[in-house]
């Protein structure tokens, strides 16, 4: 990075703190501060939402995703615009109708105190371990891709962040989304168009999706009902679906960007806004993904994007190995190179199927090169690995038995283990990594800012919604007497403050998982069904009262664990099956107790 990248990095971050500290100083009442005086017009509300969503995991790893897997991803966002109707019906005119400060006030009005709390604590977990992971995210990344402390990083983010929260509350948070969201679309267009000109001139974005479907990244639409692929254009429609209605109907730091409109009719523009742009705008996403990956079709890439890790294993035992491999991932670079520039000139089915087998084979050596890297670092699991090994030779002469089939599936999984190690598994990495070595500089400044920035945006929303919870959901709530409306302001300050710092701890202690946008969807999928079951019973079934759902909510949340942890269903498919557990236990429970009674 250049001077110039600093200006640009430092300058867009100084902005929109100074901005939005300066725009919301001096909020008073809880109203205000908390709902931000409902003055939002309905273009902010879009994109406050879209900009609580679009965290730098949104970035960073959707772009690695195309570029590992292609635009499938974008199926994942199919719900969203089905979610957003049935929200604008029935969530936003209830909400309104109710003036509450957070959605769980209303579910103690239609079943009980307990409902409520447990809801509002199931929230509070959920979105506190989210908080940490949208810190942690570009925070890992920059500090091993520029060599800065990781720890430093962590509170840099999140000081900047705690710094306008605190002051502005609800408001600040949803006007510095605004230039965020701004700075972010700039950003993104910016590295399209770039990218779209650093590939050779010969090579028009036509013939660039052309390369990119014969590598089998331009398929969009998957029909399949196999339920072991995560995504489908039904686990998009369904489970997302159910993703989308939890996340924006019942997850305060969504809730409290709408509570935030002057009226029904502006939220639900906002929303529907949100609906209509949010699947074009991670098509586009997704899109700057596989425009690097083309890029990459025509420029020599490392076989590991992690810098660091892949000087680990040129200086290890195994640097003759790496080396020996890099040599072949060369080889087959510059037949790659032949092939997409013949696909450029004439598209034919003989060089497409040529360029799909190099493809895997270059996989298969990506995949060798994390498995190099892990017993670099691993000393532990290069003997494991070893022993499994021998083993294995051993019980060659009888690959049918059962002994064989255990030690081999043993093998291949800590294989597979290798490549999602915080010290292999690069697909988060790629992006960040052709920023620093391709783009010019300015716009390297201006792209690690949309991360930043995106990381700001996220964390900001989610601190604010958790202190919002805790202040009025718990503490207000379970608090004896009165007080008047600047000791709760002050008090959702210190929350805010404090659920700040937790996200600066847990960002510290956090690890990467196989990729961090997965991870976030993950935490929330465990939790959003169980959340959507309880909202859906307050409004539509009136006969379940809230014992009966409490005690559902709470057997509902341990089978859900329970069924993500042994990995039995893909986990978009836990936000459906938490909605329909939880309310079919209520209603039989309710109808138990009614026969006793």
């Amino acid at each position: 990075m250049v001077e110039l990248d600093w200006i640009v990095l430092i300058g867009t971050l100084a902005a929109i703190v100074g901005y939005g500290t300066w725009k919301t100083r001096g909020s008073k009442s809880a109203e205000d501060y908390i709902k931000g005086g409902n003055s939002s017009k309905w273009w902010t509300i879009g994109l406050s939402v879209m900009a609580t969503q679009a965290s730098a995991i949104t970035f960073l790893s959707t772009t690695g995703q195309a570029f590992s897997d292609g635009m499938g991803f974008v199926q994942f966002y199919f719900g969203v615009p089905i979610a957003m109707v049935i929200i604008c019906m029935v969530f936003i005119p209830l909400y309104h109708k109710l003036k509450v400060y957070t959605a769980y006030e209303f579910l103690e009005n239609r079943f009980d105190l307990k409902t409520r709390s447990l809801t509002a604590i199931l929230f509070l977990i959920q979105r506190g371990l989210a908080a940490g992971i949208t810190i942690f995210a570009p925070a890992i990344i920059l500090s091993i891709v520029l060599g800065w402390n990781l720890v430093t990083l962590n509170i840099i983010i999140g000081v900047l962040v705690i710094i306008y929260t605190v002051s502005g509350g609800t408001k600040a948070v949803s006007v510095t989304q605004k230039q965020q969201m701004f700075v972010i679309f700039a950003g993104m267009f910016a590295a399209f168009f770039i990218t779209l000109d650093l590939i050779p001139e010969n090579v028009s974005f036509t013939n660039a999706l052309d390369i990119a479907g014969a590598s089998g990244r331009m398929e969009v639409l998957d029909f399949s009902f196999d339920l072991e692929n995560r995504y489908t254009i039904w686990t998009g429609i369904i489970g997302g679906s159910f993703l989308a209605l939890s996340y924006f109907g019942t997850d305060q730091s969504q809730v409290q960007r709408y509570l935030s409109g002057k009226s029904v009719k502006e939220m639900r523009w906002g929303m529907m806004f949100n609906g209509l742009l949010k699947v074009p705008m991670q098509f586009f996403i997704l899109l700057v993904g596989i425009m690097v990956f083309v890029f990459y079709q025509f420029n020599a890439s490392p076989l590991n994007f992690i810098d660091a890790s892949t000087k680990k294993v040129k200086a290890s035992e195994y640097k003759d190995e790496y080396a020996a491999l890099d040599k072949k991932q060369q080889l087959l670079f510059d037949e790659k190179k032949t092939l997409s520039l013949n696909l450029a000139k004439s598209f034919n089915e003989t060089d497409k199927k040529k360029l799909l087998r190099l493809d895997s084979i270059e996989k298969t050596y990506r995949a060798e090169a994390k498995y190099l890297i892990k017993r670099a670092i691993d000393a532990d699991y290069g003997v494991e690995y070893d022993k499994l090994s021998k083993e294995l030779t051993a019980l060659a002469a009888n690959p049918e038995s059962e002994v064989y089939k255990e030690k081999s599936a043993a093998l291949t999984k800590m294989y597979k283990d290798a490549a999602k190690d915080s010290e292999t598994n690069d697909r988060d990495y790629m992006f960040i990594s052709f920023i620093l070595e391709h783009l010019p500089s300015g716009l390297i400044g201006l792209l690690l800012a949309v991360i930043l920035s995106a990381a700001m945006s996220s964390t900001a929303s989610e601190i604010n919604a958790l202190a919002t919870i805790t202040s009025i959901d718990l503490y207000k709530r379970n608090l004896k007497e009165e007080k008047d409306d600047a000791h709760y302001v002050k008090a959702t300050k210190m929350f805010t403050l404090g659920w700040g710092i937790l996200a600066i701890i847990i960002a510290c202690f956090a690890s990467l998982a196989e990729n961090l946008i997965q991870l976030v969807n993950i935490i929330g999928s465990i939790f959003y069904g169980n959340v959507l079951g309880i909202f859906l019973l307050a409004f539509f079934f009136k006969h379940v009262r809230g014992n009966a759902v409490f005690t559902a909510a709470l057997i509902t949340q341990i089978l859900v664990v329970i069924v993500w942890w042994i990995d039995l269903m893909p986990y978009l498919w836990l936000n459906l099956f938490g909605c329909v557990v939880v309310m079919t236990l209520a209603i039989l429970i309710q109808s138990t107790q009614k026969k006793i009674a």
